[in-house]
């Protein structure tokens, strides 16, 4: 008989680690305590609108195919994925917008009509995102983070030390140009990962390789649709996916887990993967001596930051919008020092804006636009209306003034997301978005572990654990976890 593996939670990782199991022969049963797999990247369809309630930005497509291919498969057999160009836009000022162009010639041209002699300068340092990108994708990022000496493969060393990985992101970037906008614009992708580009290590200007070269695309119908073709791959292997199951506690007996314990009903396993949120799993579903980690070590950690979400329908169509909108025209570094070092609600907050409908009329009402506005902000504030409200009105005055274009009078549909949703939603840590960021201190064997220090069958999958925060990584957080629980119990 084979093996039963309980996996909690059916978001990226928990799709992942479930197929992969399964195709290795595990009997394997899913639970989600939502009525529909996803996880914070659930789909949001309200008055004929459909929102991506979570991740919007379809980057590193080599990652997704890579998926798929192992199981025979691709993403064209289960959605249409259209590159956009431009990847997206820029907002400085008013009248200030930077466009970032598909085209590789197009970006050289940019950068040089800007900088003068930024053109080569921006070759060299793609040339090493690359090498870097090749680095970690052809094995580092797909290491378990048990032991340091994963880093440390011979012949791994010398391009480590070759390439800077250890020192800061932003003065890595520094070092190549000094125009501000070049500079905001080659910093942005590392917001992904959670942390200031001042601790973001210099490993992961891979990420603008990822931007600039490998590009920005959109599944046609949204980001659901990648869960939808997950959930196909699981269920073709023979997983169950059991939805709006909660699960209360883990049953413990000989340092094992004999049974994952749900308002649905008792489980039995031979092993668990918590693909859920960590700190969860630890302080809520397991008795304190079975932690890896003490109640005092959450407080300790890094934060990604929470959010404030809006999503907004549109009775018209809106000019001046692109698919993919960044708002720059405040202060970076005090957005970052209210979230990271000073933790309140944002003074003058930078925040994001997507138009899906730009790209997939689907998505909207004939003739009518959605919006999706995002600002990040600190975990652990409090949410109540008054405070979406009072941003509400300041993000969209700010849309407003710096696209010229009229968006408050034709709303017709708004409601929103933040700490307080996460929270009860998705048990996210102090209402999280993105998990454990990616500082130095807290990359690859520095991240909770993923497996359990005191229990012999529990394993973690997802963005607190390696490889780190976003989907690409929630997919190989997946990979990694059933490799490791294949190896251990193999017998």
């Amino acid at each position: 008989m084979s093996k039963q593996v309980v996996v909690i939670g059916a978001g990226f990782a928990g799709l992942s680690a479930a197929a992969y199991l399964a195709k290795a022969g595990r009997k394997v049963i899913v639970v989600e305590k939502n009525a529909d797999p996803g996880g914070r990247a659930r789909k949001r369809e309200e008055g004929g609108f459909v929102f991506d309630r979570g991740p919007s930005w379809y980057w590193m497509p080599d990652v997704f195919e890579a998926f798929f291919r192992d199981f025979g498969q691709r993403p064209a057999d289960h959605y249409d994925l259209k590159r956009l160009d431009p990847s997206y836009a820029v907002h400085f000022g008013p009248d200030d917008r930077l466009e970032v162009p598909a085209s590789m010639d197009k970006l050289y041209a940019l950068f040089e009509s800007m900088e003068p002699g930024s053109s080569d300068k921006l070759a060299v340092f793609l040339t090493e995102a690359r090498r870097k990108y090749e680095l970690a994708m052809g094995g580092m990022v797909r290491k378990p983070g048990l032991s340091p000496l994963e880093l440390l493969e011979l012949r791994t060393i010398p391009d480590m030390l070759r390439m800077h990985v250890f020192g800061s992101f932003s003065t890595h970037v520094r070092k190549y140009f000094s125009h501000p906008k070049l500079i905001s614009l080659l910093e942005f992708p590392v917001l992904f990962l959670g942390a200031t580009p001042q601790d973001t290590p210099a490993l992961f200007s891979l990420m603008n390789h990822a931007d600039m070269a490998l590009g920005t695309w959109y599944p046609m119908g949204g980001m659901g649709r990648v869960v939808d073709a997950m959930v196909r791959v699981a269920t073709e292997q023979g997983v169950e996916i059991r939805t709006s199951t909660t699960v209360r506690h883990l049953e413990v007996k000989e340092r094992r887990i004999r049974a994952v314990v749900t308002d649905q009903g008792d489980i039995a396993c031979d092993e668990v993967v918590a693909a859920t949120d960590y700190h969860h799993v630890e302080q809520q579903l397991l008795a304190a001596p079975y932690r890896s980690y003490p109640k005092s070590y959450w407080p300790s950690r890094v934060l990604a930051p929470a959010v404030l979400m809006f999503f907004i329908g549109v009775d018209r169509k809106l000019p001046n919008m692109h698919h993919h909108m960044l708002f720059f025209d405040e202060d970076l570094a005090a957005h970052a020092h209210e979230i990271y070092r000073d933790p309140k609600w944002p003074e003058r907050p930078l925040f994001y804006a997507s138009c899906t409908s730009v790209t997939d009329p689907h998505t909207a009402p004939p003739g009518m636009e959605n919006l999706v506005v995002l600002i990040p902000i600190a975990p652990g504030l409090a949410d109540g209306e008054a405070v979406r409200e009072r941003y509400y009105q300041l993000v969209l005055e700010r849309m407003e003034r710096l696209t010229g274009t009229a968006v408050r009078p034709h709303v017709i549909h708004r409601s929103s997301c933040s700490v307080s949703d996460l929270e009860q939603e998705v048990n996210a840590y102090r209402g999280n978005a993105y998990g454990l960021a990616n500082t130095l201190r807290q990359t690859a064997f520095m991240r909770p572990s993923i497996r359990s220090r005191r229990l012999a069958n529990l394993y973690f999958a997802g963005q607190f654990t390696v490889p780190g925060p976003g989907v690409p990584p929630a997919l190989i957080s997946g990979d990694i976890v059933a490799r490791r629980i294949i190896k251990d119990h193999h017998r």
